[in-house]
């Protein structure tokens, strides 16, 4: 069983909901990359989406585009956020860590060069924005042979046959991106999410992580109330920019421990 199928199940088990926070590998500092996630994983984060800073994030609003090239600037590439990865691990085997990002820095590696590295360094999934699930088969079943899921997005707009294509190909869970446009952007319905999630466990017998859009543990809170995981970037990301270097993992771990706290108080509740 993979980590996160693990982790899932536990959740399930526990009657808990998952937090999932995205951080974008060597933004404020290529040093502080494994605190941060360090931090993440102290303040109650179940997965951790690690950012491969890319020049063209299309899917990223300004706050997440700003912390690629902060990284970029600084020389992070995909090998470094492999190393990172591979650091990690070094005191925590519990925690999934799962790579997001774009095609680009994998096919300059090469996808088998990739999929080797990233089983060495403990990489347990990976979603990359721009590999459309009816032409990932191949690309999905050798992630899945070196160890690693395929995690996929969709969107409001997912017809029946894209979730149908996502749920042949993805492991893991999948990202439902809960919003049209880009990440940070605002204007949440609950009640539009709940009203599509039956549809994508129709076709996909996988948890389903919200994101897009969740600010605080009171957003977070409401979505999770609909799904199985609520996903948070743009938030994590601006606060880490605002705050000063040396409060940046103290800022993170009180952040993720509030947000923890909202989704067990509904476990607790329902008890």
């Amino acid at each position: 069983m993979s980590r996160i199928k693990g982790t899932f199940a536990a959740l399930a088990a526990e009657g808990k909901k998952g937090l999932i926070p995205f951080i974008t590998a060597g933004d404020p500092d290529p040093a502080r990359t494994v605190d941060l996630m360090h931090a993440l994983a102290a303040g109650g984060a179940d997965v951790i989406e690690l950012g491969v800073p890319f020049s063209d994030p299309m899917a990223d609003g300004p706050v997440i585009q700003r912390s690629s090239e902060r990284a970029l600037a600084k020389g992070v590439s995909l090998r470094h956020v492999l190393a990172d990865v591979k650091r990690f691990r070094e005191t925590n085997d519990r925690t999934p860590v799962v790579l997001m990002g774009y095609a680009n820095p994998i096919e300059r590696m090469g996808i088998d060069r990739f999929a080797k590295a990233a089983q060495e360094a403990g990489v347990d999934g990976v979603l990359v924005v721009d590999y459309p699930p009816e032409e990932s088969a191949e690309f999905a079943e050798k992630m899945r042979s070196a160890g690693i899921d395929p995690i996929f997005l969709l969107a409001p707009t997912s017809t029946d046959e894209r979730i149908a294509a996502v749920g042949r190909v993805a492991s893991g869970y999948v990202y439902y991106v809960s919003l049209k446009g880009v990440t940070g952007s605002a204007n949440l319905d609950v009640s539009s999410i709940a009203g599509k999630i039956p549809a994508i466990k129709s076709h996909v017998p996988l948890p389903v992580g919200v994101g897009f859009g969740i600010r605080d543990a009171q957003t977070a809170r409401a979505v999770a109330e609909v799904s199985d995981a609520v996903v948070i970037g743009s938030r994590i990301v601006q606060l880490l920019e605002e705050a000063a270097p040396e409060h940046a993992v103290d800022t993170l771990t009180r952040f993720i421990a509030e947000v923890r706290a909202a989704l067990d108080g509904i476990g607790a509740a329902s008890r």
